[in-house]
């Protein structure tokens, strides 16, 4: 421990230097994979350096934000030490979304818009419930493992009825993360938004009172809502289980009133009526505006996925498969942990988990063409092996910004294997019981029905082949691969000049 101490402070000692500097910075944070550093200015920053630091596996720069990708684990580690170590200010979820600062360049402030804004929230929220999410999936896999027929022959639990307990227990705790999901929603959106988690725990409680009947069941006829007489206004009362815009929405309800309680009422009564007032109010919000407009764009997404999945057919599968990993490099890939969220809570499948998957192994072809042809180029070598370790385990920024978007037809082979997987992922009707992880751990969530798990390891296959092939064939007819041998050939040319000199 205290030698990997060591490491991340030298990594923190040669990062500041090529950043302009602890006065150039704003403040620090991490996502998933990234240290993610505010900059006053981004010209300072030294691109070149901070590649060749070690343990770095790609650098990107996002307006004023440089990204530093360290990888999944490995980054939360680097980024405590990295804060400690250098005084810089830590973001902390819990004070709201970052603004850029003031660039040196630009007199005026530069802010972030409304939907940077938004998807750097749906990115907190939903990288801090994360784990809960996965830890149900997996458990409705292993479920699945131990009650689906093999092969046509008795499950798991029919030829061994002594661990037919274990397979309730399993889930039992699959279900109850998944039943609750809305509550733990509000929860982590209420923190993201600076409001005190419990007051979103507690509307999440009133959001799935058991005493209301469920909106499906209202929907069906099966149960009748419940009718509140609000002076002659008839408002009908249900339970808002499933409903992740909705939580969403409740959690910046609950920020912002808590927020405001807590400035204008006198600390004496402060205690008392900031939470009852908080929780009183934010019921009458949910019930006359935000439930029904939640419900409302719930369904409006649901139904467009839906429509998308069987209307446009191959082709719709196709081009997002294509296209997916085009859209992780834009960052917008964090807004689909909702929409994911949203599909499970209503049909109990996703079937864009497995797209992602197919798509990140296609770029993962990518990679091991750019391996096979540079195969002779120790640093490439080096660099390849790890990205590909990191796709495989769900992964891809390094391999993205690391190699394939600076060589370019790693990038595009990558997509057109995507774009086969995709082909496949619909050909087999393969989808996905929870979302959250890709690759090889991914197999642990995949849906049973139609021999999902072998379809979930030949989706993979096909992905990273047709992506090997497809970016050879590229490289082949396009100059990106010349340019890439010309420069390495200078690099060397120029390194003998100067061990000579």
């Amino acid at each position: 421990m205290k030698n990997d101490r060591k490491l991340y402070e030298k990594i923190s000692d040669e990062i500041l230097p090529a950043i302009g500097g602890k006065d150039n910075a704003i403040e620090a944070f991490h996502c998933a994979t990234r240290l993610r550093i505010a900059l006053k200015d981004v010209s300072k920053v030294d691109k070149d350096t901070l590649n060749n630091i070690e343990l770095v596996k790609g650098v990107n720069l996002n307006k004023n934000q440089l990204q530093i990708i360290f990888g999944a684990g490995l980054v939360d580690k680097v980024t405590d030490v990295f804060i400690q170590h250098t005084g810089i200010k830590y973001y902390s979820v819990d004070s709201g979304s970052p603004e850029p600062a003031k660039s040196e360049s630009n007199d005026k402030e530069e802010k972030k818009g409304f939907f940077q804004r938004f998807i750097d929230d749906l990115t907190g929220v939903f990288t801090e419930i994360l784990p809960g999410i996965l830890a149900g999936g997996i458990l409705i896999g292993l479920n699945n493992l131990l009650t689906q027929k093999i092969f046509g022959a008795q499950s798991l639990v029919q030829m061994f009825p002594g661990i037919s307990g274990i397979s309730t227990i399993v889930n039992l705790g699959s279900s109850g993360i998944f039943a609750m999901l809305p509550l733990i929603v509000v929860y982590s959106a209420t923190k993201r938004y600076g409001g005190r988690p419990v007051l979103g725990l507690a509307i999440g409680a009133v959001m799935m009172s058991a005493s209301l009947p469920a909106m499906s069941d209202v929907q069906t006829g099966a149960a009748k809502a419940v009718i509140a007489n609000i002076f002659g206004w008839k408002l009908s009362l249900t339970n808002f289980g499933g409903q992740i815009i909705v939580a969403l929405i409740m959690g910046w309800v609950i920020a912002k009133l808590d927020n405001f309680f807590q400035k204008k009422l006198p600390g004496v009564i402060q205690f008392v009526l900031s939470p009852m007032l908080t929780i009183l109010i934010s019921s009458f919000i949910l019930f006359m505006i935000v439930g029904p407009i939640g419900v409302t764009l719930s369904t409006w997404i649901t139904n467009a996925l839906v429509w998308m999945s069987q209307s446009l057919g191959i082709f719709g599968y196709i081009i997002f498969g294509g296209i997916q990993q085009l859209i992780v490099i834009t960052g917008l890939h964090n807004m689909f942990g909702a929409i994911e969220t949203q599909l499970i809570s209503t049909t109990q499948y996703d079937f864009l988990n497995p797209l992602f998957s197919g798509a990140l192994m296609g770029q993962g072809g990518g990679v091991l063409a750019f391996l096979f042809l540079n195969r002779k180029n120790a640093k490439s070598r080096e660099i390849s092996i790890s990205a590909f370790f990191s796709i495989l385990f769900g992964i891809s920024e390094p391999a993205l910004f690391g190699i394939n978007i600076k060589h370019k037809y790693p990038l595009i082979g990558g997509c057109i294997g995507g774009a086969a997987a995709g082909a496949y992922i619909y050909l087999t009707k393969l989808t996905a019981v929870s979302f959250g992880t890709t690759g090889l751990p991914g197999i642990a969530i995949a849906a049973p029905q139609n021999n999902g798990y072998v379809n979930y390891i030949l989706t993979n296959l096909v992905g990273i082949a047709v992506g090997f092939l497809a970016s050879l064939v590229v490289a082949k007819f396009s100059t990106f691969e010349s340019k890439a041998k010309v420069t390495n050939k200078t690099k060397s040319v120029v390194s003998k000049q100067v061990s000579v000199d």
